[in-house]
């Protein structure tokens, strides 16, 4: 049985007492840093003991991180936590919670449309329903949902549906009174230990359900912990050890490539993995990830295009090395492990610290021509150790302070968000007239890099992200510098 651990803070202790060799984690590490890059954050369980962690700076164990759909495994256990105090069933008709949003005329399909169907991806929708949420003018998701076609027999056809989690949360909020995050916090996070969670809201006030859910690395790995326990936590019970085994069995099948962990089964808003495994995951690369056999959770936070290529290598490097007995205790290893660890970072801007250039197009200011980012002039600002950009857009002056020679500068900017978010920035000259800035939006997995080239009085500037939902090359803006 594994043990049951401290809910303030997991208890760390050397790999090799726990069977795993610290040398299959650097080498995890090793090929993370060679062919990955991106990772945020790391935190392998054994035996609910933690045996690696790592932050890549300037993210670090202090900062929350969006989950994006890794928060649709905290809505199932809301769900299951509800379920288990009978405020609904599994097998109550979505309907017969919103009689008041269905549409005039009610399809077959949709009257048999269960909680175990939103649950298990298999409404009967053949389109995901998110956006026609996002499109509603007047707010009310619940309708949009119902208000969509119901082409296939609920149970019968899988599609990756963030609209249905979005309905399971609007269903725990009509059955308790209660947003999925307070419904949580004495249930679920107050037990575990995880305090500053936040989580997004729809335009009425319900949390999203399928996103929107921003917790710690640690966090995710008691979570893990929790699951990997059936439920259990320092002897007491918080889910229904049938809803573990439940959820995160295989509901119905969603492909049949053995070389994918996205054709393995889905259960109740939890992924099937190869390997026996399980997981919750989100966009980018945000990774709960449970390995019953081995008794192990691991947590990852990310911003990856390749979801794959991070669970290739857990399978390559650390599954078949977790032995069902303690090693030999190999101290040098340890400790390289633990400065290597200590020492995880973001490749900084790429670049020289200092250029001819600099001293020239310092205090200019550069009138951008009409842009899609609607941005409408930047200004730079070149010092020894930093350098400061001011970008002015049709809401306001965001300011930007860039470490030079390979240091990161912290600071808070509502630039490119609608709302000031903490961000980590560096800058190099790529080139003699070409200055990147690299800017670390550390409680997310977004990490863009600003290009701006100078020739003459002119300013091309480029953006591009490393992870998005759409392009990741933003279109270029172009300006003159002002005269007088």
């Amino acid at each position: 049985m594994t043990s049951e651990i401290n809910s303030l803070k997991l208890p760390r202790t050397s790999p090799e007492s726990e069977g795993v060799p610290s040398g299959a984690l650097l080498a995890f590490l090793d090929d993370v840093e060679a062919n990955i890059r991106e990772l945020h954050s790391l935190m392998v369980l054994r035996r609910g003991r933690a045996v690696a962690e790592g932050w890549w700076s300037p993210y670090g164990p202090q900062h929350p991180h969006m989950l994006f759909s890794l928060s649709k495994s905290f809505t199932s256990t809301a769900a299951g936590m509800a379920i288990a105090e009978g405020k609904f069933a599994l097998d109550d008709t979505v309907l017969s919670f919103f009689p008041d949003d269905a549409p005039a005329k009610v399809s077959d399909a949709l009257s048999a449309m269960k909680v175990r169907h939103l649950l298990s991806m298999s409404t009967g929708h053949a389109e995901d329903t998110l956006i026609f949420l996002f499109q509603r003018q007047d707010g009310n998701w619940v309708k949009a949902f119902l208000d969509r076609p119901v082409e296939h027999a609920p149970g019968t056809h899988f599609l990756y549906n963030t609209g249905a989690t979005y309905m399971v949360s609007a269903i725990v909020q009509k059955t308790t009174g209660l947003k999925l995050i307070d419904y949580l916090k004495p249930r679920l996070f107050d037990p575990l230990g995880i305090a500053g969670a936040t989580w997004e809201n729809c335009p009425r006030g319900i949390n999203t359900g399928g996103w929107g859910l921003n917790v710690k690395t640690e966090d995710i790995a008691r979570f893990g912990q929790l699951y990997l326990q059936k439920g259990f936590w320092e002897g007491k019970r918080l889910l229904p050890e049938s809803w573990v085994e439940a959820a995160t069995s295989r509901q119905i099948d969603n492909g049949s490539d053995p070389q994918s962990d996205w054709t393995q089964g889905y259960g109740y808003q939890f992924w099937r993995c190869r390997h026996g495994a399980y997981r919750g995951d989100g966009a980018f690369g945000q990774y709960c990830i449970v390995m019953p056999q081995q008794e192990a959770v691991i947590a990852i936070t990310s911003g990856v295009g390749d979801m794959q290529a991070v669970l290739n290598l857990i399978w390559k490097h650390l599954l078949p090395v977790m032995g069902p007995s303690a090693l030999p205790e190999n101290r040098a290893a340890w400790e390289k492990l633990r400065q290597r660890s200590a020492l995880l970072s973001l490749r900084p801007a790429e670049g020289q610290p200092y250029s001819s250039v600099a001293a020239k197009v310092s205090g200019k200011t550069y009138r951008l021509e009409e842009n899609p980012q609607k941005i409408e002039s930047v200004t730079f600002h070149f010092g020894a150790d930093e350098s400061v950009i001011y970008i002015h857009d049709e809401r306001a002056e965001h300011r930007i302070a860039c470490g030079l020679g390979g240091a990161w500068v912290r600071g808070t900017t509502a630039f490119d968000n609608p709302e000031p978010r903490p961000v980590s920035a560096s800058g190099a000259w790529l080139k003699d007239d070409t200055f990147n800035v690299k800017l670390a939006f550390y409680e997310t997995p977004f990490v863009p890099v600003l290009t701006c080239r100078f020739r003459d009085d002119r300013l091309r500037l480029d953006m591009r992200e490393n992870v998005a939902f759409g392009p990741v090359e933003r279109p270029t803006m172009e300006g003159r510098a002002e005269t007088g």
